[in-house]
């Protein structure tokens, strides 16, 4: 595999305007873990203030806004967005609403930086694509993971090319109980999109694929179970978990995929909430190349030695252990590329520049939108029983590709909430 320039992440740290870009004004919508955690970067960052705050819940609402002296405090997100003086949308909010908040805000002529997934589809995110393009608006996704220290490590190590091709990966997210929440919008498949295979395996996914140098993934074959979740099984408490009277488990608790490449490599993939496995949080990527070989994991959420790297000296296996630390605060590295990446095309003095050329050409979310149809044929794979074919995208034009059919029930019932309990 060739290990190419990565376009979702160029421009994050070369950023220079000939004169200082103001200070971007911040609308965040949420105040679950994702809303908090995108309030506290953007508001603890050079080039960004938080102005407005949304959410359903009032009382965290206040205690969050007075924490972070946000100036204007709101229970619903289509009020944020109507803001006319606002650079920005933050959206950390549950999955179903992360297409309509997105298309209202970039319509508006706002930036957006939006929790993954990008949407509950394929196609709902080709329309957030086409949305930032034609506003010519950055659309950033929070795949955080891949902001890993140890993850920026690999990648630096891998443009040296020090293993060959590689012919084949391994991803994993797996939890041996970790159903977000028995009977919350995570495992109704009409607010989540699905159950750990968008939650858990967009994730690894994002991290093989940046590693790889972004092949583009054309079948898979899949399967997807839900044997102990619907069983009230897999739960933060082990044992037997009730759910809510009427509440819906129909997204899958554990999924494997078989996808391949356009190089003609390929990736095994899994994710699941819950599995009769190791106790621990585990998180695997692993490369296997031609001349040598190397394995991110992370048990438990592991900072320290998460890295092996595999090869021959003199004819004899040898394994290399790097020392990498990894600190917290992803989603502030994240942002704050985000922020760098909005405020360098911006014109002198920081007005939006009265030239018709893009300034934002692939930061339109093209990379996410790959993803989120990724995991629609993953999906649509293991409800027919067959291998699919992934459509792909035209980033430079914008034609949107057909996405393989499956059954998605239309989201109901989510739009007046915006609180998001756990990610």
């Amino acid at each position: 595999m060739t290990f190419d320039h990565d376009p979702a992440t160029a421009g994050d740290a070369d950023v220079s305007t000939s004169t200082t870009p103001r200070d971007l004004r911040v609308g965040v919508i949420g105040l679950g873990f994702a809303g908090s955690t995108h309030l506290e970067a953007f508001s603890s960052l050079p080039g960004a203030t938080v102005v407005a705050l949304a959410g359903q819940e009032e009382a965290r609402l206040h205690e969050l806004g007075s924490a972070s002296g946000v100036e204007r405090l709101v229970a619903d997100w289509q009020d944020v967005v109507a803001m006319d003086d606002l650079d920005v949308i933050s959206i950390g909010v549950p999955n179903a609403l992360h297409h309509p908040i997105a298309m209202a805000a970039l319509q508006s002529g706002k930036h957006v930086f939006c929790e993954k997934p990008l949407a509950t589809t394929g196609d709902l995110a080709a329309e957030m694509v086409a949305a930032a393009r034609d506003a010519d608006r950055v659309l950033e996704v929070a795949y955080n993971h891949r902001r890993r220290a140890d993850v920026a490590f690999l990648a630096d190590w891998l443009a040296d090319d020090p293993i060959g091709d590689v012919y084949h990966a391994r991803a994993s997210w797996m939890r041996r109980a970790g159903v977000p929440g028995m009977g919350s919008w995570f495992t109704n498949k009409s607010a989540s999109g699905g159950g750990p295979m968008i939650d858990l395996g967009s994730h690894v996914l994002d991290i093989a694929l940046h590693l790889l140098g972004e092949p583009r993934v054309t079948s898979v074959s899949a399967v997807a179970y839900g044997v102990l979740g619907a069983a009230g099984r897999g739960g933060r408490v082990y044992g037997v978990s009730s759910t809510p009277t009427g509440a819906a488990f129909d997204v899958e608790d554990f999924s494997s995929a078989l996808l391949r490449f356009d190089d003609g490599g390929s990736l095994q993939l899994q994710a699941s909430w819950a599995s009769y496995s190791k106790v621990h949080e585990d998180i695997e990527v692993e490369l296997l190349g031609a001349t040598g070989g190397a394995r991110l994991h992370v048990d438990d959420y592991a900072t320290d030695g998460t890295l092996t790297l595999y090869s021959d000296v003199l004819g004899q296996p040898a394994v290399t252990r790097p020392v990498v630390h990894v600190p917290s605060g992803h989603h502030r590295t994240v942002i704050e590329g985000f922020i760098a990446s909005v405020q360098a095309g911006q014109a002198p003095g920081g007005a939006a520049s009265p030239d018709t050329t893009p300034r934002y050409p692939g930061r339109y979310g093209e990379y996410a939108l790959h993803r989120s149809r990724v995991v629609d044929a993953i999906y649509a794979s293991a409800e027919q029983g067959r291998e699919i074919e992934v459509p792909q995208d035209d980033p430079a034009s914008g034609d949107r590709a057909t996405t393989p059919t499956t059954t998605v029930t239309p989201p109901t019932g989510a739009a007046g909430r915006t609180e998001e309990t756990t990610r």
